[in-house]
Formats: structure tokens, C-alpha cells, sequence
């Protein structure tokens, strides 16, 4: 029996070993040209593989870039693109930096700090005051995700003011949206089964009515 465990080890085993074989013969072809055209021809057989990714713009690239993995980089061809090297393909990627820079109020995130500094840079006044008036809803928000009790609007107004260093002033008889949060919960609960009670009320209605014979 010739198991696939046996068989040569597929590289990209989501081409198929049809497809690898294709390219193990294009190592064969000797001619330069010949070679060329065969690995044209199984880049067309390996794009109507994924006929979705057509119109991303650098499927066509990854084509070329897997078709040179599978050969284990020997294929000598005229690629449009830069041929990948194994070093390359290697390389691990560098370190992302982590911010290590504390947030005063966690519960409103480090993007409302990013928001009060833009505030503070603007200098329309009706432009400031709005950005201030959507920074303070959001704030609500935000507090209200993480205390599900109401928040008084002169405790978001007091935050705000600490956070943005005094450099920021509350418009006059600014009043904020109400987040109705029971509402929300009242919905969630809502949109459960009902088919679940019913069931539970049969089964009672089963139990009490329907009494085992004697």
C-alpha cells in the first residue's frame, strides 16, 4: 500500500501534491524557456485554486513566492517579482515595543488621554467645546462599562478637568446623554429562548396533571 506518510513531504500542503509534483517536474525541464512557460502554467492552475483572491493586489506575488518555496528555492525562472531566499523566509520578526506609559483612570482608556491632548491643542472654541462634549459622553460610557450604577455628570466633568491638567474648561450648562444600561439589560434578557420556560411549564403541567395509574 502506498500511504501519504510514505510519500514525499508536501511544503504547502494546501496546493495538493498534484501541484507539487507539477513543480517537481518544472525542475526537470532543461530548457529556459520551456521552463517558463510550465511555471507559468501551474501559477494559473494554482490562482484558479483560490479564484476569491484574484483581486488582492499581491495574490499574484504569493503565487510566485510559493511556487519557489515548493521547489525549495532551486527553480531557476525569470519571476516578475524578487525570488524569496530561505534566510529570508527565516528572519523573525522584530519586536513589537510595548507601552509601558500609565493610564491615570484605566476604566477610560488611553484613547480619551490621546482626545483630551487634542482638545487641548485646538484652538477654535467651538471645535474644542464640541470634542469636549463627545469626550465626556464617551467617558460615561466607559464608566458605566466598568460601575453599572449611575455616574453623576460632575464626576465625568471632574475627571476630565484632572486629566487634562486644569488646560480644559466644561461648557456652561452642559448636560450629558443618558446611558440607560437597565434598558440594555432588559433587552439582553429578551432576546433569551422562551422555548426553554415553555418547555419547563409543560413538564410541570405533565407532572401534575397526568397522575401514574394505580
Amino acid at each position: 500500500m502506498d500511504y501519504n506518510s510514505s510519500r514525499k513531504y508536501l511544503i504547502l500542503p494546501e496546493y495538493g501534491r498534484n501541484v507539487h509534483k507539477m513543480v517537481d517536474y518544472a525542475l526537470t525541464v532543461e530548457d529556459r524557456a520551456q521552463r517558463n512557460h510550465v511555471v507559468k502554467s501551474i501559477i494559473a492552475i494554482m490562482g484558479n485554486m483560490y479564484p476569491h483572491l484574484r483581486d488582492v493586489s499581491d495574490f499574484r506575488h504569493k503565487l510566485w513566492d510559493h511556487i519557489a518555496i515548493m521547489s525549495d528555492f532551486n527553480l531557476d525562472i525569470d519571476s516578475p517579482y524578487e525570488a524569496p531566499t530561505r534566510e529570508k523566509l527565516a528572519e523573525k520578526p522584530d519586536r513589537l515595543p510595548y507601552s509601558t506609559k500609565r493610564i491615570k483612570y484605566r476604566h477610560y482608556g488611553r484613547t480619551v488621554e490621546v482626545l483630551i491632548a487634542k482638545a487641548i491643542a485646538l484652538e477654535d472654541p467651538k471645535e474644542k467645546d464640541a470634542l469636549i462634549i463627545m469626550i465626556a459622553n464617551h467617558m460615561k460610557k466607559s464608566f458605566l462599562n466598568w460601575n453599572k450604577d449611575s455616574v453623576p455628570d460632575e464626576k465625568i466633568f471632574k475627571d476630565l478637568v484632572a486629566l487634562s491638567k486644569g488646560k480644559l474648561e466644561i461648557p456652561e450648562r452642559l448636560k450629558l446623554a443618558e446611558v440607560k444600561e437597565r434598558e440594555f439589560v432588559q433587552k439582553i434578557k429578551k432576546k433569551k429562548n422562551p422555548r426553554t420556560d415553555n418547555r419547563n411549564d409543560n413538564k410541570n403541567d405533565h407532572r401534575k396533571f397526568n397522575k401514574p395509574r394505580a
